[in-house]
Parts: structure tokens; sequence; C-alpha cells
């Protein structure tokens, strides 16, 4: 199958492109793992959206990032949240399937196969060869199918190698067509500051973990430091396993709901009611004529 892309339509990998490109603009890019977490970003306003490989594993398969969900875990998740709004979504995983599902970046890592979450201690890595392999698989994969899917090449060697070794793999993954770079687990805002200056004029991402082994430092005290991009991946779970266990506590001591002033059309309308309102009217249907 030829995809034929119009002029008019620009897609996610070219608008995240134009923001990259962009020197006054840092993007901020909260966690999302659903639809529905990324719905809710969305409606703030949000240029950019960032799948989490944890949040999609505790979702999906409710299993820690342990490296337990699959290529199809992955895009079939990444597919349904790019297809909500045509934005930037940066995901991590396959070029192909994502480039096909209409997602904006991927991000390619030096651990082995079974993976784990970048903020857990004892990372197994793979050698520089494989890792570079990575890359320029993905490039290759890239050019072939003519597409512009921005590749990020992610290390996880800081734990065990060193920061020295980090930025020479880094340096190297760019020289075989990474777009940005992205140290996992930064560990001081000097050490932020070095990888940013080292890496100039290559785009570096940060990872803002809440409670993780990164500093807490803010998307203004990170466009200072030098990133183009802040991911916040933990943000949408967190607040989601402490609020949904409140209430579920509550709901078992009392055996009733708390009061809220959220009505189940207010969840319909944040996930597209009025979307399949319209369209139904378009087509010349009354199934919502008299409301909803």
């Amino acid at each position: 199958m030829v995809a034929i892309r119009t002029i008019t339509q620009m897609t996610a990998a070219a608008r995240l492109r134009g923001y990259l490109a962009d020197p006054s603009k840092t993007l901020m890019c909260p966690g999302v793992y659903d639809g529905l977490s990324a719905r809710m970003a969305l409606q703030e306003g949000f240029d950019c959206l960032y799948m989490t490989g944890s949040g999609t594993s505790m979702s999906r398969l409710g299993m820690a990032d342990l490296g337990l969900t699959t290529l199809n875990d992955m895009r079939d998740n990444a597919a349904m949240i790019s297809s909500l709004d045509r934005r930037a979504v940066m995901v991590g995983r396959t070029v192909a399937q994502y480039m096909q599902a209409g997602v904006a970046a991927l991000h390619l890592e030096d651990q082995v196969q079974n993976k784990r979450c970048g903020h857990l201690r004892n990372k197994e890595l793979v050698s520089e060869e494989i890792y570079l392999s990575r890359i320029r698989a993905a490039v290759n994969m890239r050019e072939k199918l003519l597409g512009d899917i921005v590749i990020i090449a992610r290390t996880d060697a800081l734990q065990s190698l060193g920061f020295e070794a980090c930025i020479e793999r880094l340096q190297k993954a760019v020289s075989v067509g990474a777009d940005v770079v992205f140290l996992e687990g930064v560990e001081t805002k000097e050490q932020a500051a070095e990888l940013c200056l080292r890496l100039h004029p290559t785009p570096v991402l940060y990872n803002a973990v809440s409670g993780g082994v990164s500093p807490n430092i803010s998307v203004a005290e990170a466009r200072e430091l030098g990133f183009k991009i802040v991911i916040f991946p933990s943000v949408s779970t967190r607040q989601v396993v402490e609020g949904l266990s409140q209430v579920l506590r509550d709901l078992k001591e009392n055996g009733a709901l708390p009061k809220t002033s959220t009505t189940p059309k207010n969840v319909f309308e944040l996930c597209g009611l009025q979307e399949v309102i319209d369209f139904d009217t378009a087509a010349g249907g009354s199934m919502y004529t008299n409301g909803v």
C-alpha cells in the first residue's frame, strides 16, 4: 500500500520537527497511557504527549514495567492515542509500525530486550555496537519508507558505565542519524547542564520522573540548562494511583461513593461525545436529535 501525503496535511512528526526547530520553545510532554488520560491532556492544551511504557504496561497488562509488553501492545496503544489528535505523540519502539500509526517520534535504548524501567537499578545493557546498529536500523527504515519520524537515542548506561561513556554513546548515535538524545537517570543539575553543553546543537530530552533518581526541575529550569524536550511520564499514573486508591478505600469503608460534581455526561464529553453527535448529524442521522 502506498500512502500519499497531501501538502496541507502535516504529519505529527513534521509538527514535532517544527517545535524542535523553534529556538523559543521547550516542549512539555505529560505522560499518558490510555485514551482517557490522552483526552484530558489534550483538553488542557498540551502540544505534545508522551506515551509512557510503564503506564502502558500497567494499564494493559496490570504488570510492572519489566519488559513484558509486546510490540502489538505498544503499537496498538500508540495508534489509539495518536488517532485522538494529530499533535506530536512521542512513544518508544518499532519504526515501521509506529510510522503507520501516525506517531511523531520513538526512542531506542541500549538495554537488553528484557528491559526494565530506567529509574530502577541493575539494568543490563547491550554493547555499543548493538546499540548503534539499532539506531542505524531505525534510520534506514525511515529512509526506506520515506518517513520523517523523529528518532531519539536513549542510553541507560549511567549507572554501570558512567557519564563519559554515556556522552560517547550519544554522540555516536547522533553520528549515525539520531535526531534527539536522551540520557536516562541524570543525577544532578550540573550533570544535566554538562550533557546539554556536550551534545549541542543536538536537541536533548529530560525525563522528569517524580520520586525518581533525577532532580525535580521545572520546564523553565530545564530550558535554562539547555534541554529542548521535558517529559513527565508518571504524571497520569501517579495521580490515578493516589486518587483512585483513596476513592476505593472510601467506598470499601463507607459503602457509598463520595459526592462529586463530575457527571457521566461530563466524562463522555471529554471523550468525544460531541464529535460523534456532529458526525451522525452530518451523515443525516437522527440518533441524537433529542439529546443525550
